[in-house]
């Protein structure tokens, strides 16, 4: 999907597309560490940036749709958070290396290809002692779980993703349930892909 498309996705919904808190998985692997310099690389409306903003991260916020964008920005305000936002594909974009206390890759889904030059994009972008976190719908969503892309082609999977990031610590790599509620009030599980790496501090 173009940065088009995405465009009119946004702007035909009244509300974000996504929910305004940040992902589970991110909370989780962000805990413990010290704010610095992050880049959310496919931040889509912000949730994810918005959030390590109010936890004294410097982000600088990266997605193709300048609808996204925006809205990101207004979420920023409402909660009175500064991000740095671009409007840039990630597949072309290039980070400084050696930036980045963190850098955020959360649902982004891609071929092959595409992928591994976003991936060695972001962990170029790390300085030493950063930290890289990975989330996305993994590959057995597609027979054990619920919602997320339809296309193997750009589903993740922990040994994918660890695949892409030589010279890193894996820290972890899994497949994750994330339990997502239904209509009748129950939850079913989602299957996320989640890896966290860090590049060696010496």
């Amino acid at each position: 999907m173009d940065s088009s498309a995405w465009d009119t996705r946004y702007a035909n919904t009244s509300g974000l597309v996504w929910s305004a808190e940040p992902n589970r998985f991110v909370v989780e692997s962000v805990a413990g560490l010290t704010p610095g310099a992050a880049l959310d690389l496919a931040a889509g409306e912000g949730r994810n940036a918005v959030w390590l903003a109010e936890q004294g991260w410097r982000v600088t916020a990266v997605d193709f749709s300048a609808v996204a964008v925006e809205r990101g920005r207004e979420l920023a305000a409402g909660r009175g958070v500064t991000v740095e936002w671009r409007v840039a594909d990630v597949t072309a974009y290039r980070p400084v290396p050696g930036s980045y206390a963190l850098v955020l890759l959360s649902y982004l889904h891609l071929p092959g290809a595409d992928l591994a030059r976003v991936l060695d994009s972001a962990r170029r972008a790390l300085r030493p002692g950063g930290t890289l976190v990975v989330v996305g719908h993994d590959l057995a969503n597609l027979t054990g779980g619920t919602g997320g892309p339809q296309d193997p082609a750009v589903l993740l999977t922990p040994e994918t993703v660890v695949d892409g990031l030589a010279g890193l610590r894996i820290r972890r790599a899994e497949t994750a349930r994330r339990p997502v509620a239904t209509d009748d009030g129950g939850t079913v599980d989602a299957l996320d892909t989640v890896v966290v790496a860090t590049r060696p501090a010496g």
